[in-house]
């Protein structure tokens, strides 16, 4: 049996009528940049959050880099980063000439290790950036108080955790401002790229929303220089026809992780040393996004689920500070072992909340097999 990683055929087949008709109701309108659908998903997303501000924007990357913007961070400023993430974290603070601190990784979680965080902090330091992922929040209690002492804001990377919790706080609810993703793959995706700023403060989120169309409230009037961070008309539209869907997919999603642990049980594959499954903290939710698992011999692993049609994939292979368009900070093979343990054992498998009982029972025998 043939699994892939993610099905979007699947999810689109039975919202296909409702998401052609919102496509033709953008078409109709001739209204493609910034009309009523954006607002509507705005008003709708910053429900869901709990936030006064939501702006639709560009994509996740862009959402991080108006949100940097917003906070006047620039050349001569530090950002904490993990330096474990997608590109997009580390990438934005470099491309508005602030500098990325990275720091190591909580091991159970992939997380922001707080601990590395109050290490980091110097008089230069303008933002903290921890990233919830593969959709379980970071320690934001510790995080936010950290940040708080030394009188720096923190960024959320929601990217990968729309309607995660932490302690009854939605991702993006916690920080001074939210960013996520709607690429395709996300539990909330678009047809294309798009992204979400949210804001707690009302004022900051109205800059976020200027800086989005080149720095102007009103058109060819400029306060500052901003950027072209719009989000499409028809990524709103479809974003709206799947957003009453995403509480659904996601337990669905829940569902399937609980069924992986059963099976992995089942065939004592917990118990095979080095083999770790995701762990969830009891104080926040998990989402899910990716399933990552750690396994020995990762890729030998991986190499015998691709020859036997099972999907996977690393996220992710290497941590910024051995990226090589990052070598001029510094960092050394070796300065931050858990983000590079993590990089060489980890093992997205499916997860999307179509995938059947039959799928996952493929997917764990072949892991079987391979160990």
């Amino acid at each position: 049996m043939s699994v892939p990683l993610l099905d979007l055929s699947a999810q689109y087949q039975p919202l296909r009528s409702e998401l052609l008709a919102a496509i033709t109701r953008v078409c109709d309108s001739q209204r493609f940049i910034l009309g009523p659908e954006t607002e509507s998903l705005e008003r709708e997303l910053a429900a869901l959050v709990g936030v006064p501000s939501a702006v639709g924007v560009s994509s996740g990357t862009d959402a991080l880099l108006v949100a940097m913007m917003a906070l006047d961070i620039g050349p001569g400023d530090e950002v904490i980063t993990p330096t474990y993430s997608f590109f997009a974290t580390a990438g934005c603070v470099v491309r508005i000439g602030a500098t990325p601190v990275l720091v190591d990784i909580d091991p159970a979680t992939y997380n922001l290790d707080p601990r590395a965080v109050a290490a980091a902090i110097t008089p230069r330091t303008k933002a903290v950036i921890p990233v919830h992922l593969y959709g379980q929040c970071a320690d934001m209690d510790e995080i936010m108080a950290i940040a708080s002492n030394a009188g720096v804001p923190v960024i959320e990377d929601a990217c990968q955790s729309i309607g995660a919790t932490y302690k009854g706080r939605q991702a993006g609810a916690i920080g001074t401002t939210g960013c996520f993703s709607f690429f395709p793959s996300k539990n909330l995706g678009a047809f294309g790229d798009g992204g979400l700023v949210t804001a707690t403060d009302e004022t900051l989120g109205k800059r976020i929303k200027i800086l989005r169309t080149h720095g102007g409230e009103r058109r060819y009037y400029h306060q500052e220089v901003g950027g072209n961070f719009r989000l499409d008309e028809l990524q709103a539209a479809v974003l709206r026809v799947k957003l009453p869907h995403l509480d659904a997919w996601t337990k669905a999603r829940q569902t399937n992780a609980a069924r992986y642990r059963a099976l992995f049980t089942d065939r004592g594959l917990d118990k095979i040393d080095g083999v770790v499954l995701p762990v969830e903290r009891s104080d926040r939710s998990h989402i899910y996004n990716q399933f990552v698992i750690r396994v020995p011999k990762r890729d030998a692993v991986k190499a015998h689920l691709q020859a036997s049609g099972i999907g996977c994939e690393v996220y992710y292979p290497v941590p910024f500070h051995l990226q090589e368009c990052f070598q001029h900070l510094g960092y050394a093979q070796g300065a931050f072992p858990e983000a590079e343990a993590a990089a060489n054992n980890s093992l997205a498998l499916p997860i999307y909340g179509e995938l059947t009982e039959a799928q996952q029972a493929e997917v764990v025998d072949a892991i079987a097999a391979a160990s």
